[in-house]
């Protein structure tokens, strides 16, 4: 607990738990997520190719569309898990999930033009910031030093 020695100023922040601050992460991410998917509807030819039953050159299916749930439910249920899971589980399946994150978020760019670059870099880029911060909001989550045996015994 943090004890505070001077007056409290009105814009003072308070210590932010770090389950907030991941499940404010994944949030973030969630919406970037959702938003850059929904963006590149606008790029040509993207939704002839929905219409025609093909996405990224993959023929829409339901196996693909589990696959594109899957990829869009495990960051949504980070938001919740970030909030719920105890400690040292919730520490390390946000390190294991952001990591993977990190290349999963870097394949769409794969096989685009230079002339997208700037969407890919911009959106790709902020994923990658906000998973970093998951990361190492993580990786430095405190510790709390381990409660010392108590010597109860009776000397004589």
């Amino acid at each position: 607990m943090t004890v505070r020695t001077k007056p409290r100023n009105p814009l003072d922040n308070p210590p932010v738990p770090v389950q907030v601050k991941l499940a404010a992460a994944w949030t973030s991410f969630m919406f970037l997520y959702i938003y850059v998917d929904y963006f590149h509807l606008y790029k040509p030819g993207t939704v002839n190719n929905i219409l025609a039953g093909v996405v990224f050159e993959f023929d829409i299916s339901p196996t693909l569309l589990t696959m594109m749930l899957a990829s869009v439910a495990i960051p949504a249920l980070m938001v919740m898990l970030s909030m719920t899971l105890p400690a040292r589980v919730n520490r390390a399946t946000n390190l294991v999930v952001a990591s993977l994150y990190i290349p999963y978020s870097a394949i769409n760019a794969v096989g685009e033009s230079w002339d997208w670059a700037p969407f890919y870099g911009l959106s790709i880029g902020t994923e990658v910031l906000l998973l970093a911060f998951i990361l190492r909001s993580a990786w430095t989550w405190p510790r709390t030093p381990a409660p010392q045996p108590v010597d109860v015994s009776v000397g004589r």
